[in-house]
C-alpha cells in the first residue's frame, strides 16, 4: 500500500540511520554502563575532538530515545564542566602573548636577559610540548615525571649546545611547576562523581586519555570506532586530478565542490592540507554564496583587523616612514574618507617625503592638510615613551579610539578576537588574570618591544569565522574525518610536499627524546596519517587533487599515498570539473585616439621625444597626465644618483662664482656633503643609503676637475645652472631647463646637459642615425634668447658624460650637424603638432625597446594585439 502524503512527509523528515561504527560503539558503551550499574548522568563518554559531541549525542538519542544519556565530553569540555580554571601568575597558559612575557621573565631570572629577545621563541618551542605531557600527569606525580625527563634532556653549559640544554631545562622546570585546567580530572572529587568512563580514542594516541584510563581502570572501557575498509581495487568513486599550479588546483577544487552540491551531494568535506590553498578555495566558494563552516581557521595576524592594528602601531614608531603613515591613515575610519587625505598623499609623493619628519613639514604647508597631519602626530607622540605592559595596553586603546579603529574592531568578529588575544577587551580587574598580573608585565618596554610582543601574540592565535547557517561545506583537517559522514570529500594539496609519506616531527626534540618523554614518534604520526587517509577514501565520492609545479616552477610529484592508489588501480584520472565556456575570439586593434580637443600648448624635449617614440605614449602620459605615482619607501636608484650629481655641481659652481680662489677640490667636497645632508633631511633619505654615492664621488670629482680645467683653458667659463628656457613656435610654446649654460671664448652660448649614464650610451645619442631630440631642442630654445642680441653667434649644445673616471674620464659630446638637426626639428615639430591639432590619430606603434618599460603599456594593451 502506497504511503499517503503525511506518511511521505514523515519519512522525509526521518533522520538518517546511525552508522554501523557508531551503533557498535554506543551499544558497547551502554552495555558497559549496565555492567557497571552506572547511572548515565554520572557517566562520561570521552571523545577525541569537539565536532563529534553533537553527533554522538544525536546518535544516542536515536538508538535510546528513552531514559538518561551519558555526558559526551572531550577532556577540555569535561574539565571546564567540573570547574573554572585560571592559570597562576607563572603558569603556562598556552596563550602566546602571556607566555611570551613569562618566558622573558624566566630568562632574566636564569641570567640570560641579554639574549632574551632571541631566546623567548625557542624557549616556548620547548615548553609547550613538555607542557602537553606534564598536563597528562597528575599534579602529585609531576615531579617524578620531571626527574625522568631531565635525564634525557641535554645538559646546560657553554656554547650553542649548552644554551640549547639550558633552554630545555628551563622549559621543563616551567612545565612541571605549572597548574593546568585538566588537573581537575585527577581530583578525588571528580573520581567520586564518576560511575563509568568510556573512552573513544582518536587517530593518534593521547597521553592524557591514556592516564585517565589507567586511573579509572575499573570503571573504564576503551571503544574504538572501526576504521573504514580499504577501497576495492577498482574504486571509481575516487577521482584523481593533476593541476598545473596552485591557482589551477584551487579553481579545480572549488569546481569539484560545486559539482557535488549541484548533484545534491551534501554535506561536502573540504580537507585543509595547505592553509593558504584552503583559504583561496574558500574565497572562491564564498564568492558563489556557498555556506561554509571553517573548522580550521587561520592565523589571527592575517586578518584585516590585525592589519589595522599593526598599521597603527608601525605608524607610531619613531622612524616611521610616510608609507607606514599612509597605511594607517587609509585604514583608520576617522581619516579614510577625509577630504584632505588624497591631497596629503599627492604632496608627499611630489616632494619625495620618505620619512615622517619631512612629511609632517610638507603637510603643514597647506591649510587643508595641516589639521589631519597634526592630529595623527598628536596620537603618535602619546606612544613614544617606554612604559609597562598594562600602560601600553591602555595607550593602545586610546590610540585606537582616537583614529576610529576601536569601534570598528569591536563590531567585527576578527577584531574582537584581536582585542581578546591582547587582553585589550578583557577589562578584568587585577587578580582575575588581567595583564597587570602577568609575570614581566611591570617591566618597562619600548614601543618596538611592545610592537614585537603584539606581533607574536597575533601570529600564534587562530581565528575561526562564525559558522554559516545551514553550512553545506565543512573545511576541516584530515585528522578530524574519523566518525563523521560526508556525501562527498574534496582533498586538495595531495602532493609530495604537503602530504608526505613520513610526517615531520614537530618541536625541537629528537626521536630518542620523544620516545623517552612518551611523545608520539614518527611511526605513530605515520599510522595516524594512514588512518586519516583511509577515512578520507571511505567517502562515497572522493576528489584528490595535487599540483605538478610549485611557485618557482619546480616539478612536483603526487603524494606517495596517491602513487600507491595509482599503482593499485584504485581511482581514475578525472576530467576537468570546470565547465568550458566558449568565448568568441575578437581582434583587439591598436588604439588611435584623437587629441584635437586636448589642450597641448606646451612642449618639452622629453615630451616631443615621447611623441616620436610612440604617439599613444605621448597622448596617455603627456596630454592626459596618466603617470604612476612614485613609491615613497624606495631605495635610491640611478635617477637619484643623477639628481645628486646635478645638485652637487650646481652648488659647487654657485659657490665658485663667489670664491674663485678657493681650493676647488675642497669646495667640491663641501658641495657634495651639503647636498647629501640636504637630501637626507629634506627628502627623508638615510645618509647610509647615500654611501654608494659618496664612495664613488672622489674618482668622479678628480675627473670632473681635470675636465673643467681643460675646458676653461680653452676660454670657456660657467654662466648659470638650471636655467629655464622657452621659445614660441607658432601656437606652441617650447619649454626646457638647461642643466648648465657656459660661454665660450668667442661669446657663443654652450648649453650643457649632464649625463650620468654609460659613456657608450652618450656616444650613441650624438650619432646621426639616432635622431636625438634633446640637443637640437635646446638649440631652438637658446636661439630665441640669442635672436634679440645683435651679432651673437648661434648657440651650441652638448652632453657632458659624468659616468666616472675611466679611460676617457669626464667628456663632452656634441653633434657635428647640430644646426641642421635643429632646423629639421623645427619643421618636424610644426608638422607633427599641426597634424595632432587637425585630429590625426595618435596610434600606438608597439615597436622598439621603448615598449619594454613604457608605463602606458597596460593602457594601449599591446600584449593583446601585438603579434607573438
Amino acid at each position: 500500500m502506497a504511503a499517503g502524503p503525511e506518511g511521505g512527509a514523515a519519512a522525509a523528515a526521518a533522520p538518517p540511520p546511525v552508522p554501523q561504527a557508531w551503533q557498535r560503539v554506543l551499544q558497547q558503551a551502554r552495555a558497559h554502563l549496565q555492567i557497571m550499574a552506572a547511572h548515565p548522568a554520572r557517566s562520561v563518554v570521552l571523545l577525541p575532538y569537539a565536532q563529534l559531541l553533537p553527533l554522538a549525542a544525536r546518535f544516542w538519542g536515536q538508538l535510546y530515545p528513552d531514559g538518561f544519556a551519558p555526558h559526551f565530553e572531550t577532556t577540555h569540555s569535561w574539565a571546564a564542566r567540573l570547574g573554572d580554571f585560571e592559570p597562576g601568575p607563572s603558569d603556562l597558559s598556552f596563550e602566546r602573548g602571556r607566555d611570551w612575557l613569562t618566558a622573558a621573565a624566566l630568562l632574566e631570572g636564569a641570567g640570560l636577559g641579554r639574549l632574551r629577545d632571541a631566546l623567548v621563541a625557542p624557549l616556548l618551542e620547548y615548553a609547550w610540548p613538555l607542557a602537553d605531557m606534564a598536563a597528562s600527569v597528575p599534579a602529585h606525580l609531576r615531579p617524578d615525571w620531571a626527574e625522568r625527563a631531565r635525564g634525557v634532556l641535554p645538559a646546560a653549559g657553554d656554547g650553542a649546545l649548552g644554551l640549547d640544554g639550558a633552554l630545555a631545562r628551563i622549559a621543563l622546570a616551567w612545565a612541571s611547576a605549572s597548574d593546568y585546567a585538566c588537573d581537575v580530572l585527577f581530583d578525588p572529587v571528580a573520581d567520586t562523581a564518576l560511575d563509568a568512563l568510556v573512552i573513544v580514542p582518536g587517530l593518534q594516541a593521547d597521553a592524557l586519555t591514556a592516564h585517565l584510563a589507567e586511573r579509572h581502570a575499573e570503571k573504564c572501557a576503551v571503544l574504538a570506532l572501526e576504521a573504514p575498509p580499504l577501497p576495492p581495487r577498482a574504486a571509481p568513486h575516487i577521482a584523481l586530478h593533476c593541476a598545473s599550479d596552485a591557482e589551477d588546483e584551487a579553481t579545480r577544487a572549488a569546481a569539484c565542490v560545486l559539482r557535488h552540491l549541484n548533484a545534491g551531494c551534501a554535506p561536502v568535506a573540504l580537507v585543509a592540507q595547505d592553509r593558504a590553498l584552503a583559504r583561496r578555495i574558500s574565497a572562491l566558494l564564498q564568492a558563489r554564496q556557498v555556506p561554509l563552516c571553517d573548522e580550521t581557521g587561520w592565523l589571527l595576524s592575517t586578518t584585516h583587523a590585525a592589519a589595522q592594528l599593526m598599521a597603527a602601531l608601525r605608524a607610531c614608531a619613531h622612524s616611521a616612514g610616510s608609507e607606514a603613515m599612509l597605511d594607517w591613515l587609509k585604514l583608520s575610519p576617522a581619516w579614510a574618507d577625509h577630504p584632505a587625505l588624497a591631497q596629503l598623499e599627492k604632496d608627499w609623493r611630489h616632494h619625495g617625503a620618505r620619512q615622517w619628519a619631512h612629511a609632517l613639514r610638507v603637510a603643514q604647508l597647506r591649510d587643508a592638510t595641516r589639521p589631519l597631519a597634526e592630529q595623527a602626530q598628536h596620537l603618535r607622540e602619546a606612544m613614544q615613551a617606554a612604559r609597562a605592559l598594562p600602560e601600553w595596553l591602555e595607550a593602545t586603546r586610546v590610540l585606537l579610539e582616537g583614529c576610529g579603529l576601536w569601534a570598528a574592531l569591536m563590531a567585527d568578529a576578527a577584531g574582537q578576537a584581536v582585542l581578546a588575544a591582547l587582553g585589550l577587551a578583557r577589562g578584568a580587574p587585577a587578580g582575575d588574570g588581567a595583564p597587570a598580573d602577568w609575570p614581566g608585565a611591570s617591566r618597562r618596554q619600548s614601543l618596538p618591544e611592545f610592537t614585537h610582543w603584539v606581533t607574536q601574540a597575533l601570529e600564534a592565535a587562530s581565528f575561526r569565522p562564525p559558522r554559516a547557517q545551514d553550512a553545506q561545506v565543512h573545511l576541516l583537517p584530515m585528522s578530524q574525518l574519523m566518525g563523521r559522514s560526508f556525501a562527498a570529500l574534496v582533498l586538495p594539496g595531495a602532493d609530495e610536499v604537503r602530504l608526505s609519506a613520513a610526517p615531520d616531527l614537530p618541536g625541537p626534540f629528537s626521536p630518542a627524546q620523544r620516545q623517552a618523554l612518551y611523545m608520539p614518534g614518527r611511526e605513530a604520526l605515520r599510522a595516524a596519517q594512514d588512518s586519516a587517509w583511509a577515512h578520507a577514501l571511505a567517502a562515497p565520492q572522493v576528489d584528490v587533487l595535487w599540483r605538478c609545479h610549485d611557485e618557482g616552477g619546480q616539478e612536483l610529484l603526487p603524494s606517495p599515498l596517491v602513487q600507491m592508489l595509482q599503482l593499485a588501480g584504485q581511482g581514475v584520472a578525472a576530467a576537468d570539473p570546470r565547465d568550458a565556456r566558449p568565448v568568441p575570439a575578437r581582434a583587439t586593434s591598436a588604439p588611435a585616439p584623437n587629441a584635437a580637443a586636448v589642450g597641448h600648448a606646451h612642449l618639452s624635449a622629453s615630451g616631443y621625444q615621447s611623441l616620436r617614440r610612440c604617439p599613444y605614449q605621448y597622448f596617455a602620459l603627456r596630454l592626459l597626465g596618466l603617470r604612476a605615482d612614485d613609491e615613497l619607501d624606495r631605495d635610491p636608484d640611478a635617477r637619484d644618483w643623477g639628481n645628486w650629481v646635478h645638485a652637487v655641481l650646481e652648488h659647487f659652481h654657485g659657490q665658485l662664482q663667489h670664491q674663485g680662489d678657493a681650493d676647488r677640490a675642497a669646495l667640491l667636497d663641501a658641495a657634495a656633503q651639503h647636498v647629501t645632508q640636504d637630501m637626507a633631511q629634506n627628502r627623508g633619505l638615510q645618509e647610509a643609503a647615500l654611501l654608494p654615492y659618496t664612495a664613488a664621488w672622489p674618482q668622479l670629482r678628480d675627473a670632473y676637475l681635470h675636465w673643467l680645467a681643460e675646458h676653461e683653458k680653452n676660454g670657456a667659463h660657467f654662466v648659470a645652472a638650471e636655467q629655464a628656457l622657452q621659445a614660441q613656435l607658432g601656437l606652441w610654446q617650447l619649454r626646457g631647463r638647461a642643466d648648465r649654460v657656459d660661454r665660450l671664448a668667442d661669446g657663443t652660448a654652450l648649453i650643457v646637459d649632464y649625463k650620468t649614464e654609460s659613456l657608450q650610451k652618450t656616444k650613441n645619442r650624438v650619432k646621426p642615425e639616432q635622431e636625438d631630440v634633446q640637443l637640437p631642442f635646446y638649440v631652438l630654445l637658446a636661439q630665441a634668447d640669442a635672436s634679440s642680441a645683435a651679432n651673437t653667434p648661434a648657440p651650441q649644445a652638448a652632453y657632458l658624460n659624468l659616468a666616472g673616471a675611466g679611460s676617457d674620464g669626464v667628456s663632452l659630446h656634441a653633434c657635428a650637424d647640430l644646426p641642421e638637426r635643429a632646423s629639421q626639428l623645427r619643421a618636424g615639430i610644426q608638422s607633427d603638432m599641426a597634424r595632432i591639432a587637425a585630429g590625426a590619430p595618435m596610434r600606438a606603434l608597439g615597436e622598439g625597446p621603448g615598449c619594454d618599460w613604457c608605463a602606458a603599456r597596460g593602457l594601449c594593451r599591446k600584449d593583446f594585439w601585438s603579434a607573438p
